[in-house]
């Protein structure tokens, strides 16, 4: 007895395994076949139609669904300032142009986020003729002939509506394979309602029918019909463009008279229609069963009855053969798997068994070997934090830069210049806080700003202005924060090394958000470099006479990858006679 119940535990799994599969095959199939000889006696088609009606609303919900992402965006088009100055202002000269045509961009790509569920191209024309397309590669093809376009045409007729149109003449023009569905919308003044532009959001036919295309299939189709009998979209491709004007009579009688679907022949076949009007794309959602080709799916529910008993059989004695056989790798498994001391992760285990088991024991192999690389590389990396602390330690401010600060303020008092003086001493106060005394270890790019204005004017005290330093900064970048420290020695390297040939120049220094990333870009038209080298740099920065010594590029860089990773760093573009081009990448943190 004793053994019995030894046996039994061993094998308990494969017991209780195999009993509820074989009680879960014998219900399902007793109960399948029943129900099915059941429903044998009833209507199969309005049982289907009743279905189909669901799945209609289904389909229905997805195009709301849409349309709001498209609604928002309008909106949203409509509401900016920039996009609304860039489509109705003439531009001054070639800077205000570039600047007006970046905010724009800059603002399109924040809008698209609101569409960025569904591939779609915005594009805006203005009445000053300027226009800006997210994605110009399928759509429009002309935008000149956009403008004369039918779309439109129909836009401006009714301007307070957003407009759903298929592209009649893009198809016409490039015989395309995948037709374009647009929705456009005119942009108005809130009170005098004049018309400054318009905006469209494009959509491939093919991208459009995904909303309902998984709810078609043979014999089951969807045909979407706007106002004129136009079929804008179908799972059927060679009904897209035309004009189906008895179907669309079907459609309009089953909505007027409340039908729940018509029995018709329609395209020469015997078909169940099925339609809902959408109304904010003013389309006929219509959907067409053939009877004969859903008939034909009907079976043979005695030979079914005999498939399901010859299944189950066969069933069982694979499942016992399989969970025999599992259940018995899985048990050795679990015995060697239980020897593993605690702490201990040299211990592997033997890998035998099923293919199964075998994957299961390379994989726990596996995972203690990843175990112990990772408890590696985090020694490592705590080994690496710990220099990086002692890094920036060490950042300390060169006496001499402070020497000759104090010199030239003596210069300035001597010459009863009194207030510059006064400024410039507010201005390394101003900087020894914020570089010294703020133990923090990132700045917000509004006060990064103000410690580089405060740095430049101290060495324009020093040396002239000849060197010209600018600085732009998008406005949505003021509030995002960047490691304190990392700009400077970029702005020491133009200072001293990029004007040695001569004794003027610019220095630009810009803030933008790119895709998910702040990017800093430090730029000079000075001497350049050539073959540029990351070690060769950092010496050329910690000369006797700067701010920020032992500060050089390869601590900006390593810096950054070990805060944010290695997609984020310093990339430095720069050749003899060409000046030189620092840009900076990093992860948009708020604090």
């Amino acid at each position: 007895m004793r053994v019995f119940l030894d046996k039994f535990k061993y094998h308990g799994l494969f017991i209780k395994m195999f009993t509820v599969t074989l009680v879960s095959i014998i219900a399902v199939s007793l109960l399948t076949s029943t129900v099915m000889i059941q429903m044998s006696e009833k209507l199969f088609m309005n049982t289907f139609s009743i279905t189909n009606t669901k799945i209609i609303s289904q389909i229905k919900a997805n195009f709301e669904s849409f349309n709001y992402s498209i609604v928002t965006a309008s909106n949203n088009v409509l509401q900016n300032g920039s996009i609304k100055g860039f489509l109705t202002k003439p531009d001054k000269n070639a800077i205000t142009s570039v600047g007006s045509y970046y905010e724009a961009s800059m603002q399109m790509k924040r809008i698209q986020s609101n569409v960025a569920a569904y591939p779609v191209t915005i594009t805006i024309t203005g009445i000053n003729g300027k226009s800006h397309s997210t994605d110009s590669y399928y759509w429009p093809s002309s935008l000149e002939k956009l403008r004369n376009s039918r779309l439109t045409e129909n836009t401006l007729v009714a301007p307070k509506r957003l407009i759903y149109q298929l592209d009649m003449e893009n198809m016409a023009d490039t015989s395309a394979e995948d037709p374009i569905i647009v929705a456009s919308r005119a942009l108005m003044e809130k009170t005098s309602a004049k018309k400054y532009g318009i905006v469209y959001f494009a959509i491939k036919e093919s991208e459009f029918k995904r909303f309902y295309s998984s709810f078609t299939s043979r014999g089951n189709d969807v045909v979407i019909l706007d106002r004129s009998g136009l079929v804008v979209s179908s799972n059927r491709h060679e009904l897209i463009g035309k004009q189906e004007d008895a179907l669309l009579s079907y459609a309009k009688e089953i909505d007027e008279q409340k039908l729940d679907f018509k029995d018709v022949s329609v395209m020469g076949k015997s078909n169940l229609v099925l339609s809902q009007y959408l109304p904010v794309y003013d389309f006929y959602l219509v959907n067409l069963i053939d009877k004969q080709a859903v008939l034909s799916e009907m079976v043979d529910f005695k030979t079914v009855a005999l498939i399901c008993i010859a299944i189950v059989f066969s069933a069982l004695i694979i499942v016992f053969l399989i969970s025999r056989r599992l259940t018995k790798s899985l048990t050795m498994l679990a015995r060697q798997m239980s020897r593993i001391t605690a702490n201990h992760f040299d211990n592997y285990i033997n890998v035998t068994g099923s293919y199964e088991i075998k994957q299961l024991g390379n994989a726990y192999n596996y995972m203690l070997d990843e175990l112990n690389d990772y408890i590696k590389q985090l020694i490592q990396t705590q080994k690496d934090q710990r220099n990086a602390e002692l890094s920036a330690l060490q950042m300390q401010i060169n006496p001499h830069f402070l020497y000759n600060t104090l010199a030239s303020v003596k210069i300035l008092v001597q010459q009863g210049n009194k207030e510059k003086a006064a400024a410039t001493i507010n201005s390394l106060i101003s900087l020894l806080q914020n570089t010294v005394s703020n133990i923090s270890e990132t700045i917000s790019v509004a006060q990064e700003l103000v410690n580089l204005k405060h740095y430049v004017f101290i060495n324009h005290v020093r040396y002239g202005e000849q060197i010209v330093v600018n600085y732009f900064v998008s406005n949505d970048c003021y509030g995002y924060h960047l490691p304190k420290l990392i700009i400077q020695p970029f702005i020491e390297n133009a200072f001293f090394h990029a004007f040695q040939e001569r004794n003027d120049g610019h220095i630009y220094v810009l803030f933008s958000r790119e895709d998910n990333a702040l990017v800093i870009e430090v730029v000079d038209n000075g001497v350049g470099m050539k073959d540029y080298d990351h070690e060769n740099q950092d010496n050329s920065s910690s000369s006797g006479s700067h701010f920020f010594s032992g500060i050089g590029i390869r601590n900006v860089q390593d810096r950054i990858v070990l805060l944010y990773g290695e997609e984020f760093g310093v990339e430095i573009v720069s050749d003899i006679g060409e000046g030189t081009r620092v840009k900076i990448r990093l992860p948009l943190k708020s604090a």
